[in-house]
């Protein structure tokens, strides 16, 4: 299961190694020059091996060099752009520190987003710029079924980020992530992208869909940082790891980001649709489904309804397998989520039951999910 990678202290275990500096090789000794007196004819010391297709490897390195060069300006540029736009955030609980992540800027009257995971919860935030300066927090929103959330600076901030669009991204596209891993602020680690679209779970078991994964260096305290692209642009926040494994580093996709934002500085929630059933998947025989003409063999079994929900006032029953909803096919919960993700004010919904060994429709109007 990923683990998310959030919120450590900035302080290294008692039990670790201190950090050693490397030592280099050692000097030759001074009155040896016994190697670097002796040349070839072609310019070459007796240490130095002939090189039998002349000036190709020096065409080479030149290449090298180049592309290598190439590389540190894309990374250098979106440091000095981006870089002063992310901040630490310090978290307490009562009077207790309860851990460290990272957030970007991304207004210029001080707003910024991280994970519903470093924000959620806190009695105190403190943000800290890389100006040294640092102005408490106020939390506008949170939404654990993306991890994400919206705080508020308190005080003046630096320039603010840019987004991008994720939906633009490619497999193998250079990335960059700024946060503040175990405390050591203002850390840049660079990679690609591994993959795109993956689907994990949040914190109250909704499915997270179209989940950027990077082979960046994540550790806990990154959490809530961007993941930015060569052009500056904030493409993901940064979320979660699979601790033991290398390589593996997950953000929310901005496009996600974006609409959430946008709901938790209108209403400071995101609205979804709520039919109050509580329910689980179940499988259908596969016989029943194909004369029924299911292109799936499972559903969403209801096992209860909530009064204050509006399934509960329809003709529904328990036992009833939902199996699609306005002509989508549902074969999970998720399915469901999905449909009710985006909720619209006072539309009815067409719901596809099984039951009793037969298809029946029910008609229902979603309302506002609570809190």
């Amino acid at each position: 299961m990923p683990t998310y990678a959030s919120v450590l202290e900035g302080r290294l275990p008692r039990s670790q190694t201190p950090i050693s500096h490397l030592s280099s090789a050692p000097p030759a000794p001074a009155n040896d020059t016994s190697a670097a007196s002796e040349r070839h004819s072609d310019g070459r010391s007796a240490a130095e091996p002939k090189n039998p297709r002349g000036g190709a490897s020096q065409t080479s390195v030149a290449e090298d060099e180049e592309v290598l060069d190439a590389y540190s300006r894309a990374v250098t540029h979106v440091v000095e752009q981006v870089g002063p736009t992310v901040v630490s955030i310090s978290r307490k609980t009562g009077r207790t520190p309860a851990g460290a992540g990272s957030g970007v800027v991304f207004t210029p009257d001080g707003y910024v987003l991280t994970n519903a995971h470093v924000a959620a919860g806190a009695t105190q935030l403190e943000l800290g710029f890389t100006d040294g300066t640092t102005s408490e927090a106020i939390v506008a929103g949170v939404d654990h079924a993306t991890d994400l959330a919206v705080v508020r600076a308190n005080g003046s901030t630096p320039n603010h980020a840019r987004f991008g669009a994720s939906s633009a991204l490619r497999v193998g596209q250079l990335v960059i992530a700024i946060g503040n891993p175990l405390g050591f602020s203002s850390t840049v680690s660079a990679g690609v992208i591994s993959a795109l679209g993956r689907t994990m779970r949040a914190r109250d078991g909704r499915a997270m869909e179209g989940i950027i994964q990077s082979d960046v260096a994540l550790n806990p305290g990154n959490s809530g940082g961007p993941l930015v692209d060569s052009r500056s642009r904030v493409v993901g926040i940064n979320t979660a790891i699979i601790l033991g494994a290398q390589g593996l580093s997950f953000s929310v996709p901005i496009d996600t980001a974006k609409w959430v934002v946008g709901e938790l500085m209108t209403s400071g929630r995101v609205r979804r649709g709520w039919l109050g059933i509580a329910g689980q998947n179940r499988p259908i025989d596969r016989d029943l489904a194909r004369r029924l003409g299911l292109s799936h063999a499972s559903g969403v079994e209801a096992t209860a309804f909530d009064e204050r929900g509006p399934a509960s006032r329809t003709k529904m029953r328990p036992g009833d397998i939902v199996v699609g909803i306005d002509g989508r096919p549902v074969a999970s919960v998720d399915d469901i989520h999905r449909a009710l993700q985006q909720w619209t004010q006072a539309r009815a919904i067409k719901l596809r039951v099984l039951r009793d060994r037969a298809l029946v429709e029910v008609e229902v109007t979603p309302v506002e999910g609570p809190p």
